[in-house]
């Protein structure tokens, strides 16, 4: 009886596997698609109950923690350098300050007897030129630094009493219109200077004056008269860049 019932049960296991081969040989992708299904709901249960760390959801398959960056400091800006302190340059002198020193050391030499105004008219180029003419040198008597220099390190000295000299006594009139004058004095040194004549400077008005100012007066497109009249000082003035006493 008991191998009866042995055979059996040996028959039908066999039997279930048959059919269950059978099964599969008929339907594969069906079988497969089964396996499948049934294996992730496996591992859904499997990570549910051992896997997971952290709370639901978490990934089926534990991952890598992601790297979490450095949180940026943010550093202080460095303090820009202020730039070294510059000495400032020495302010350049003003035309009236060097022409008042010029007169300063003239007077000082005995070359200039007037004020030290500042202003370079016929007196102060005239005691300039006094004393580059004593004291031997050939420069430039227009007022400047150079020329200052020259007389405060020049030893020349104008003839005693030449400034404090007073001034004849004139009683002819005809004498008086003819007299030299610091203003015809400066005129031939200036038409001298920018080269319309070789004149004399003897403050008289005489027959060169008279040609270089008619010269002159053409070149500048002005009435030729010949004479000193008001619009000829004033043009002489403008180019030589002094007043023409």
């Amino acid at each position: 009886m008991r191998s009866r019932s042995r055979r059996g049960q040996m028959t039908d296991s066999d039997g279930g596997a048959g059919r269950l081969a059978a099964a599969i040989s008929r339907h594969p992708r069906e079988f497969v698609g089964i396996l499948m299904a049934t294996m992730a709901i496996f591992a859904i249960f499997i990570n549910a109950l051992f896997l997971q760390r952290g709370p639901h959801p978490a990934p089926i398959f534990a991952t890598r923690p992601p790297i979490t960056q450095a949180t940026a400091v943010a550093l202080p800006r460095p303090r820009a350098l202020a730039p070294p302190a510059v000495a400032p340059a020495t302010v350049a002198r003003s035309q009236a300050q060097i022409i008042g020193d010029i007169q300063r050391e003239l007077a000082r030499k005995g070359f200039y007897d007037g004020a030290a105004d500042g202003i370079w008219g016929a007196k102060t180029d005239a005691a300039a030129r006094d004393f580059v003419q004593a004291a031997g040198l050939k420069i430039n008597t227009d007022a400047s630094e150079g020329l200052l220099r020259a007389i405060v390190t020049s030893n020349a000295k104008a003839p005693s009493g030449r400034a404090a000299a007073p001034a004849p006594v004139r009683n002819d009139p005809i004498a008086e219109l003819i007299a030299p004058t610091k203003q015809v004095l400066a005129i031939q040194r200036a038409l001298s200077d920018f080269g319309y004549g070789q004149i004399n400077p003897t403050g008289v008005y005489d027959a060169e004056t008279k040609e270089a100012i008619e010269k002159f007066e053409r070149d500048r497109r002005l009435p030729v008269t010949g004479q000193i009249s008001d619009p000829f000082v004033r043009e002489l003035a403008a180019m030589t860049g002094r007043p023409l006493e």
